[in-house]
């Protein structure tokens, strides 16, 4: 809303009447915003609510202030009337009239009378509510109206948007939670039973608390924007909400995940017994290798098997009574264990199984690299040859022979891989560990 108007001695009548029309759209201006504020939604809403907090004080001073506004409405009304009703008296103006005029459209000329009930909390009267009347000049009294008006809207509109966004997304998000917790209680995630259940509980007392307080102090959630004078400047301020949604949905993901332990729970436990039951195999097969080597090969130590781990077994017992009596909760933080400790088992089994046959592994290899250099030497045309033919039968007695002795058979094959070497010219095959004493023929 906004006036103009012109100061002088005395208007003239040209000045008057220009005067007269610009104050009459003012006049309409001023009465369509105050008409447009008196119907507005959160005004309305105002009214009718059970306030507290900020908004109750804001209120409280912006009801004053409506109806200051309307006060000085009526006021700059009466004086607009009286204007016409003086120009209309005549076609062309008396001076008399003219003066009465001037005083009347540029001076304080109008009279608004004090009310205690009306101005005590309208921040533009600070003391004005002991006055009984007090005069204002048309400029003034419209300033007055536009700092009341811009309040108030601001307050109004503030409201207003925080009633608009809140409630509704706090009723939507709660109804998703109702659908979570029946969810929930579905797969026997229930309040001191799972931390998911304890989240529900938390996340349905602080929307319920949240709502009351939206409904009842809307502008304690309203964040107004810095540098804006327009009225209404600003946003909701969403935090509250936006950290349980952010709750709601991490609680979700965790259900879900115990859905998806409830669809697929029966294969993964045949998988898991499978594990455990490759496992058992390689344990066995490990300890009947343990007994081969301790039997064909002498002077070396072999590790102890240990049993099957009668502990997993037991929790997948557990794991399969959890699936029977439907406690998915408890199951799927059990499955994520039992699997990794089972894929664990098989490993060190396998593990078992390498170390347990490792000399049985070494007297082959031994024996591919004797009767390789058997087939070497005779490729060369020495098959023949006595010292050679001779250190071959020993290394051999001793790799077929149980219980074989690794030491002194590798022994044996390096002496004869060295004199094959000296007799075939190739480069000389490292000791690889072979004592003195063993390279000094088979008499040594």
């Amino acid at each position: 809303m906004g006036v103009t108007g012109s100061t002088g001695p005395v208007m003239d009548r040209d000045e008057v009447d220009r005067a007269l029309a610009r104050l009459g759209a003012e006049h309409e201006a001023i009465e369509t915003s105050l008409l447009a504020l008196q119907d507005h939604a959160g005004r309305r809403l105002l009214e009718g609510a059970g306030l507290t907090g900020v908004t109750q004080e804001r209120w409280t001073s912006t009801e004053a202030s409506i109806t200051l506004l309307w006060t000085y409405f009526d006021a700059y009304t009466d004086a607009l009337r009286t204007a016409r009703d003086i120009r209309s008296r005549r076609r062309w103006s008396s001076r008399e009239d003219l003066v009465e005029l001037t005083e009347l459209l540029t001076g304080e000329s109008v009279t608004v009378a004090g009310s205690a009930t009306a101005t005590a909390n309208a921040p533009t009267l600070h003391g004005a509510a002991n006055k009984l009347s007090e005069c204002y000049s048309l400029t003034t009294l419209v300033d007055r109206m536009n700092e009341l008006y811009a309040t108030s809207l601001d307050m109004v509109v503030a409201a207003d948007a925080v009633w608009s966004a809140l409630p509704a997304r706090i009723d939507l998000l709660a109804a998703e939670l109702q659908r979570t917790r029946r969810l929930a209680h579905s797969v026997g995630v229930r309040p001191g039973e799972h931390p998911a259940g304890d989240d529900l509980e938390r996340i349905t007392r602080t929307l319920t608390k949240l709502r009351e307080q939206v409904v009842s102090d809307p502008l304690e959630f309203w964040l107004a924007a810095e540098g804006s004078s327009a009225p209404g400047g600003g946003r909701p301020d969403t935090t509250v909400y936006d950290r349980e949604a952010r709750a709601l949905e991490d609680v979700r993901r965790e259900i879900d995940a115990v859905l998806t332990v409830r669809q697929d729970a029966e294969k993964r436990i045949v998988r898991l017994r499978d594990i455990l039951s490759r496992a058992d195999r390689t344990l066995a097969e490990a300890r009947t290798a343990r007994g081969e080597v301790l039997a064909k090969i002498a002077a070396t130590e072999v590790p102890v098997v240990s049993g099957p781990p009668t502990v997993l077994q037991e929790q997948v017992a557990a794991a399969a009574d959890y699936r029977r009596q439907g406690q998915w909760h408890r199951l799927s933080p059990l499955l994520e264990s039992l699997e990794q400790k089972a894929e664990d088992e098989l490993l060190r089994a396998r593990e078992s199984l390498t170390a347990v046959t490792a000399p049985l592994a070494v007297r082959a290899e031994l024996r591919g690299r004797l009767d390789a250099y058997k087939a070497k030497v005779a490729r060369h045309g020495f098959a023949e040859d006595t010292l050679l033919v001779e250190r071959y039968e020993k290394a051999r007695r001793m790799l077929w022979s149980a219980p074989c002795d690794l030491r002194a058979a590798e022994g044996a094959v390096l002496r004869y891989q060295h004199a094959a070497a000296e007799l075939i010219g190739g480069p000389r095959v490292p000791d690889q560990g072979v004592r003195e004493d063993d390279r000094r023929g088979p008499g040594a």
